[in-house]
């Protein structure tokens, strides 16, 4: 059991488990508003020895360092690598400190949203960012099947929705470190990026927060009159050619500002943006929480 237990900004955790938490601690303290600074981190952490935060604030060493009796960092939000991580978990890790992450809670809503946004894209159902009528991606309405797609990080959500878009009698390829067996099996096509990008009508990046893939040749070889989806955090290219892309016939879907990269992209009508994070649904949080829980349960085991 920690001693002290303080959740620093709202958790997004359903009511059952911060209920749960009380059991973990001697005291427990949950804030439900957003610290404005570094400082204030630092004040409600105080003499803690375990820290629950979300994926809106950053804590670093310099956070760290004032709060001497932190074992335990909870992240509940998505860890992949500690370079992606809102965490310094190397310098965490440096003095004993655990820090744990979850993965794949939210793929689910991801997979529907870019199903749902596929389809508007080639039937033409509904409007552009500018207000005008979507026309269909090809002059007439036209099915998923067929269609060439191809997939960048076949991480969970890359292959969920591989999965989705096969289902649909999608063709699907994708790029990844390395070949693997399960796609392969899958019928799933593993190809050089830049033979990916030109093959394909339909390209996904289902990349790392900060993973950037794509550079002025790998816009080139993508070439026009694509169709370009980011379902990561940031965005999985570098802004310059992405923006001189734009400039030509071509389609770009995200749910975040934080994919799209800079607010002022919003002005291009070829550009749909939610502005809003789809992995967040209700059966999203739920699946947090028991992940969150199971961290904790599985930590305070061992000690």
């Amino acid at each position: 059991m920690f001693k002290k237990l303080v959740g620093i900004e709202p958790l997004e955790l359903i009511p059952s488990a911060n209920k749960k938490l009380e059991s973990f601690a001697e005291t427990l303290i949950l804030h439900e508003d957003q610290p404005s600074s570094a400082e204030e981190i630092a004040k409600r952490i105080g003499d803690a020895d375990a820290v629950l935060l979300s994926y809106r604030s950053n804590l670093g060493r310099d956070i760290l360092e004032q709060c001497p009796n932190v074992k335990y960092i909870g992240m509940c939000c998505s860890l992949y690598t500690p370079e992606s991580a809102n965490v310094d978990i190397l310098y965490a890790n440096s003095r004993g400190i655990t820090v744990k992450g979850v993965r794949d809670y939210g793929d689910e809503g991801v997979v529907e949203y870019v199903i749902s946004e596929l389809v508007r894209c080639l039937h033409g159902i509904g409007h552009k960012s500018d207000g005008s009528l979507r026309k269909p991606w090809s002059g007439v309405p036209r099915e998923i099947t067929g269609l060439k797609a191809g997939i960048v990080g076949l991480g969970k959500s890359g292959g969920m929705i591989a999965d989705a878009l096969k289902f649909f009698g999608a063709e699907i390829s994708y790029f990844a470190r390395s070949e693997k067996e399960a796609a392969k099996a899958k019928g799933y096509k593993f190809l050089p990026l830049n033979q990916l990008l030109s093959e394909n009508e339909l390209i996904i990046t289902c990349l790392n927060k900060n993973t950037v893939l794509l550079h002025e040749a790998e816009f080139k070889h993508l070439g026009n009159r694509k169709i370009l989806f980011n379902t990561g955090l940031s965005p999985a290219w570098d802004a310059e050619p992405f923006e001189k892309w734009l400039q030509n016939d071509n389609a770009v879907y995200c749910d975040t500002l934080g994919a799209l990269g800079d607010e002022r992209l919003l002005k291009y009508p070829n550009i749909t943006c939610l502005q809003t994070s789809t992995g967040r649904t209700e059966q999203a949080f739920k699946r947090l929480s028991e992940k969150v829980l199971e961290n904790i349960i599985a930590y305070t085991k061992k000690q």
